[in-house]
C-alpha cells in the first residue's frame, strides 16, 4: 500500500490558518467578486478546501499541488471568491518553485510571465479600455512575482548550500593535509632515530655477545670498551634529537647534521667495531676537493654510508668493505660495498628499516637507489648499495 510522505509542520500550520482565516472572511461576508455563476456564497468554500489541503503537499509534491491548485483558482473566478485562497495559492505557486525540480523552477517563471502578458493583450482587446491592464498586473502579482521570489530564495539556498558543501570539502583536506603532514614528520623522525642510534647499538650488541661468548678477560675488556664509546656517542645522538624536538626544527634539519667531511671520524669508528668481525674499511673519495653541496644532499649520503656500514657490520662476511663517493655531472655517487656471505661469531638481528630509510631519503631528493647482491670482475660475490643523488635540489619523483 502506497504511503504517503508526512506534512512538515509548517505546511499543516499554513492549511490550517488560510483554512481559518478563508471561513473569517466567508462567515463576516468579505468576498472578492460581485455577479458569478454560482452566487451561493457557500460554492466559494470548496476552492477554498482545495486549496488548504494543497498546502499539506506543498512541499512533497509542490507540482502536483500546483497544477491542481491553479484547476481550483479558475473555479474559484466562478463563485464570489474568497482571499484566502488566492493568498494560499500564490503560495502554492512559490512552493512549487522554490521545492520542485530545477526544471520546474525554470520553466515556471516564464510561463507565469507568458501568461501575464497574454492575459494583459487579450483584456486590452477586449475591454479596449486602460483599466484591462489592471487584469494583467493583478495576475502577476498571483501567479509572475510569487514564482520570481521563489527563483530568488532557491537560489540563495542553492548558494548557501555549495558554500557549506565548499567549507566542508576545504576542512577535509585541511584535515587530509594535517594527517599527511603528521605521517611525514613521523616518518622522519623514526627514519632519523633509527640512523643515528642503530650503528652504535649494532656494535654494542655484537661486542656484547662476544664478550659472552669468549672468556678471556683481555678480549671482555677490549668488547667493553666498544660498548661504552658507542653507548656515550649513542646517547649524545639521541639528546642531540630529542633537543630538536623540543624546539622544533619543522623540516629543517638541525644545524648540527654530519656532512660528508664526517666520513673520516664515521670509518674510524666503524674500524675499531668492526675489529673483531675480521672487516677492513677503505675510504676512496674520487670527487676531487673543494666540493660543496647543499646539507640535505650531504645528509642523505652521509646516512647511506651510515646504514650501509652498521649493515656490513650486522652481516657481512670477512673482508673489505669499500666506501667509494664521486660525482659526474649534477650527480654524486655514493657506493659501499661489502664481502656476501656468512661469517662466524655474533651477529645482530636486522629489520629491513636501513634499506626502507636509505629509499626514502633518495627518493626525497629525486635520486636512484640500487642494494643487493653482485659480482666483482674477479668473481667475488659482494653486497653493494649505490645511490645516485642530485646535487641540486628537486622535487621528489615519487
Amino acid at each position: 500500500m502506497l504511503s504517503l510522505p508526512r506534512p512538515h509542520r509548517h505546511d499543516v500550520l499554513l492549511a490550517v490558518i488560510g483554512l481559518f482565516g478563508g471561513l473569517v472572511l466567508w462567515m463576516l461576508g468579505l468576498n472578492i467578486q460581485g455577479d458569478r455563476t454560482f452566487v451561493a456564497p457557500w460554492v466559494s468554500l470548496l476552492p477554498l478546501a482545495v486549496v488548504s489541503a494543497l498546502e499539506l503537499v506543498r512541499r512533497t509534491a509542490p507540482q502536483t499541488a500546483l497544477v491542481i491548485g491553479t484547476l481550483a483558482l479558475v473555479a474559484d473566478q466562478f463563485t464570489v471568491g474568497n482571499l484566502a485562497t488566492v493568498l494560499m495559492f500564490t503560495d502554492l505557486m512559490y512552493a512549487a518553485v522554490l521545492y520542485g525540480k530545477p526544471s520546474a523552477a525554470r520553466r515556471i517563471p516564464v510561463t507565469t510571465f507568458l501568461i501575464t502578458i497574454a492575459v494583459t493583450i487579450g483584456f486590452l482587446a477586449w475591454f479596449r479600455d486602460a483599466q484591462a491592464l489592471l487584469v494583467g498586473v493583478v495576475t502577476a502579482m498571483v501567479s509572475f512575482l510569487p514564482a520570481i521570489t521563489g527563483v530568488s530564495v532557491r537560489n540563495h539556498r542553492d548558494a548557501a548550500e555549495t558554500a557549506r558543501l565548499h567549507a566542508e570539502q576545504t576542512a577535509l583536506l585541511a584535515e587530509m593535509d594535517r594527517a599527511q603532514a603528521v605521517t611525514a614528520e613521523r616518518t622522519r623522525m623514526a627514519r632519523e632515530l633509527h640512523d643515528m642510534v642503530a650503528n652504535h647499538l649494532s656494535a654494542i650488541a655484537i661486542h656484547s655477545t662476544a664478550a659472552l661468548s669468549i672468556d678471556d678477560p683481555a678480549t671482555s675488556r677490549d668488547a667493553l670498551g666498544v660498548i661504552r664509546e658507542n653507548s656515550v656517542d649513542g646517547l649524545a645522538e639521541m639528546r642531540r634529537l630529542i633537543g630538536l624536538l623540543r624546539t622544533g626544527g619543522g623540516a629543517l634539519e638541525p644545524a648540527a647534521s654530519p656532512t660528508l667531511a664526517s666520513l673520516d671520524a664515521l670509518l674510524e669508528q666503524t674500524r675499531t667495531n668492526a675489529a673483531s668481525s675480521g672487516l677492513t674499511c677503505t675510504f676512496e673519495d674520487e670527487r676531487g676537493e673543494g666540493v660543496t653541496l647543499p646539507t640535505p644532499v650531504e645528509l642523505a649520503a652521509y646516512r647511506i654510508v651510515q646504514e650501509s656500514l652498521t649493515n656490513a657490520l650486522k652481516h657481512a662476511a670477512p673482508g673489505p668493505v669499500t666506501v667509494r663517493l664521486g660525482q659526474a655531472g649534477q650527480l654524486l655517487t655514493v657506493e659501499v660495498s661489502s664481502v656476501f656471505g656468512d661469517r662466524p661469531g655474533p651477529r645482530a638481528p636486522g629489520s629491513g628499516a636501513g634499506l626502507v630509510g636509505m629509499r626514502e631519503r633518495v627518493a626525497l631528493l629525486g635520486g636512484a637507489i640500487e642494494a643487493g647482491p653482485s659480482t666483482t670482475g674477479d668473481g667475488m660475490k659482494i653486497w653493494r648499495v649505490r645511490a645516485e643523488l642530485p646535487v641540486e635540489e628537486r622535487a621528489s619523483r615519487t
